[in-house]
């Protein structure tokens, strides 16, 4: 089963600043192949990226000649997690799955792997999606979720809950 969601009935964008910023790490050790441009993080790996931050125990980045980044997040014991400021409002969007793939060409992030992607309102979780896939791009805000089978012999539905977005009072500005 699939379900594409236009951003959660979103208007605003991810922090514009995001897509220049430098992508600053911290990992227990690290390999870095010049000649491949292969980063390898291990052990506790937090990854920076403007407001975008990257936790998992490993994650291979490879940079691209004209500067992109794509990063592979595995969890390991724990789940990988992101998450992301939006442009001009104190909403976030966060997830987090088994492996997490973040494209800064494409400005997109898939979660494969027991997948949940919300969106909080300040602290508060607004909406919440949960499936096997989902692939989040930023650009079109648009998210699709997609099921599959399941471990356990669950039935590998995708699962959501969105919450009617805030409207200006009726009558309001009359």
């Amino acid at each position: 089963m699939l379900v594409v969601l236009a951003g959660f009935g979103l208007t605003a964008r991810a922090e514009r600043a995001d897509r220049q910023a430098p992508l600053a790490f911290t990992a227990d050790t690290a390999r870095v192949d010049d000649q491949k441009a292969v980063h390898t993080l291990s052990g506790n790996v937090e990854i920076t990226k403007g407001s975008i931050v990257i936790k998992a125990a490993q994650v291979e980045v490879r940079q691209g000649k004209d500067g992109h980044q794509i990063a592979v997040a595995t969890g390991g014991a724990k789940r990988a997690t992101f998450r992301q400021k939006r442009e001009g409002l104190e909403e976030f969007i966060e997830g987090e799955a088994e492996r997490l793939e973040y494209d800064s060409r494409a400005d997109a992030v898939k979660l494969v792997g027991q997948a949940v992607m919300r969106r909080l309102r300040g602290s508060t979780v607004a909406d919440e999606v949960n499936g096997s896939v989902i692939t989040y791009d930023n650009t079109s805000e648009v998210f699709q979720v997609q099921g599959g089978a399941t471990a356990g012999g669950g039935t590998g539905r995708v699962r959501g809950v969105l919450t009617p977005r805030e409207t200006p009072a009726a009558g309001a500005g009359r």
